[in-house]
């Protein structure tokens, strides 16, 4: 809807009631209701209306316990006696429950739990109980793939936009939705056996009764999802006490100096680690073949190179402020409360490459991938391993693997695909790069961790968030000889916030069962 004109019937509205607030019948009322607003551009209720109203707000139950409960509230008794096949009825409609419950309750978990956050309502529930009301009375046998396929795909997949949310959802259905459902063999969580046949006030005891404490194991995720996800609100809550603290004056005398005594300092240790850009001529002289590694080295100077000269740029006209000599923009503030904050400034961010660390952490991560650069274009040849999240452009080198072996087998390049073994060492034990494809360290497991002696996925260990991974060897294959059985396709991403930083896929061996780490948002990382 259009914004100016419910602002302005909202202000035609408040003179309205100033108008029949005298003389109208002493039980007239006014009900208004509203969602919450996206932006606060979109408060537009008139001072007035708020101040006059008594203001009822409905919040989301948290827990799977409550969220099961309104989950069945939707329903009666009526509903549980509609269908002819009344067993297999409710027993799919109790787990359609528990699936809602966990796919809505499951945002809290950030990116760990869904990529992107999406609008379920209970109006996906109800429409997907009238599809198996439906389907049920049209067919003596349980069409379990239609159903599947149904909620999955179009109720609630209609709202989902990222591929990996998808599986997600899928695998839940595959897990939740299946012929054992009927022989009472299926499990909805740990210690959580789907329900036989009941009536509509048993089921709610029944979720009273037997529901285990709310924890991620209710969500098919490993405890440490729960301290990942509590760590990353605490730090949110300082951070934001922080940004609140006044700006002016500090602690004592001179707390005005203090503070800018503090980015100077910070400014001047900055501007004097920061190296010298690349010399993109001297480096392009000095490439004899531009083969796709050589290639992507130089983009990546390229690229280090903006980056570095507008940190060099925007600290020396901060300098220059400082000490009088030039007035002071709002970007020069920006910059200074950025120094102060220890946050990365904007304009850096711009020209950089996704990252949640603060600034003291990712200035020194800048030097180091300096350094990295720097070694690799002094003659070019392939590092012995390669720092993966070490790059603007990950894709690019990986794509890069996979030009080099289609060049030299003379392969198509479209039928190719990388495939991932890890390694038992870690990058100290290489001297050299191999001769086919190359080696990649730096990569850290979230939701599980690797087991380097068996070579396959397994359970984290608590409080290990994310453990480093050992160095993978990356090398192309012709796509019909990828192995996909007893695999997990895990995504790789550049940081914790997942979704756009996706980057590509490995091929993970695993003895369990694939759908339990998809469950359990199982990702490779490339920073922490």
């Amino acid at each position: 809807q259009n914004i100016h004109l419910v602002a302005k019937w909202l202000s035609s509205l408040e003179k309205k009631l100033e108008q029949h607030s005298e003389g109208s019948h002493r039980d007239f009322r006014v009900f208004i209701s509203a969602e919450p607003a996206p932006c606060p551009e979109s408060h537009v209720i008139p001072q007035g209306i708020l101040e006059n109203s008594i203001k009822i707000t409905s919040e989301a139950p948290t827990g799977m316990h409550a969220n099961l409960h309104k989950a069945l509230d939707n329903f009666s008794q009526d509903t549980l006696e509609m269908c002819s096949q009344e067993k297999e009825f409710r027993s799919i409609l109790f787990a359609l429950c528990y699936f809602h419950a966990v796919v809505a309750e499951r945002r809290k978990f950030g990116p760990q739990g869904w990529n992107r956050s999406y609008p379920f309502s209970t109006g996906d529930l109800t429409i997907s109980v009238n599809v198996l009301y439906n389907y049920l009375e049209a067919s003596s046998k349980v069409p379990y793939d239609d159903l599947r396929y149904l909620v999955g795909e179009i109720m609630y997949g209609g709202h989902i936009t990222d591929d990996w949310d998808r599986r997600l959802c899928k695998t839940y259905l595959e897990e939740f939705i299946k012929p054992e459902m009927l022989e009472g063999e299926l499990c909805l969580a740990p210690g959580f056996p789907l329900p036989g046949n009941m009536d509509y006030n048993g089921y709610h005891q029944y979720i009273d009764d037997a529901l285990p404490p709310e924890s991620p194991h209710l969500y098919g995720l490993h405890p440490n999802a729960e301290i990942g996800f509590l760590t990353q609100r605490s730090e949110q809550l300082l951070r934001t006490v922080l940004e609140l603290q006044p700006r002016d004056g500090g602690v004592g005398e001179g707390g005005v100096g203090t503070r800018e005594e503090t980015v100077q300092a910070l400014l001047e240790e900055m501007l004097e680690k920061l190296t010298d850009e690349f010399n993109m001529a001297e480096l392009v002289a000095k490439v004899e073949e531009r083969t796709p590694y050589a290639v992507v080295a130089l983009q990546e100077c390229e690229r280090m190179n903006v980056l570095t000269a507008e940190i060099r740029r925007s600290l020396a006209e901060l300098e220059l402020g400082l000490k009088g000599e030039l007035t002071m923009t709002s970007d020069m503030e920006n910059l200074q409360n950025s120094l102060f904050l220890d946050t990365v400034p904007e304009s850096w961010v711009k020209r950089s490459y996704p990252s949640t660390a603060s600034l003291g952490s990712w200035f020194a991560d800048l030097l180091a991938r300096i350094n990295e650069l720097e070694a690799w274009t002094r003659d070019f040849s392939l590092p012995s391993t390669l720092w993966l999240g070490g790059f603007f452009n990950p894709q690019s080198i990986l794509t890069a693997v996979m030009q080099t072996t289609a060049r030299k087998n003379k392969w198509p390049l479209d039928k190719m695909t990388l495939q991932c073994d890890v390694t038992k060492k870690s990058r100290e034990d290489f001297a050299s790069a191999p001769r086919e494809g190359a080696y990649v360290h730096g990569l850290f497991m979230e939701g599980a961790r690797w087991d380097a002696q068996s070579g396959i996925i397994t359970d984290a260990r608590l409080k290990e968030l994310t453990p480093a991974m050992p160095v993978m060897f990356i090398r192309a294959i012709p796509a019909d000889k990828q192995e996909t059985r007893g695999m997990y396709l895990c995504p790789l991403y550049k940081t914790r916030q997942r979704g756009p930083t996706y980057v590509w896929t490995f091929n993970l061996k695993t003895k369990e069962n694939p759908s339990k780490w998809v469950l359990a948002g199982v990702a490779l990382l490339l920073q922490i």
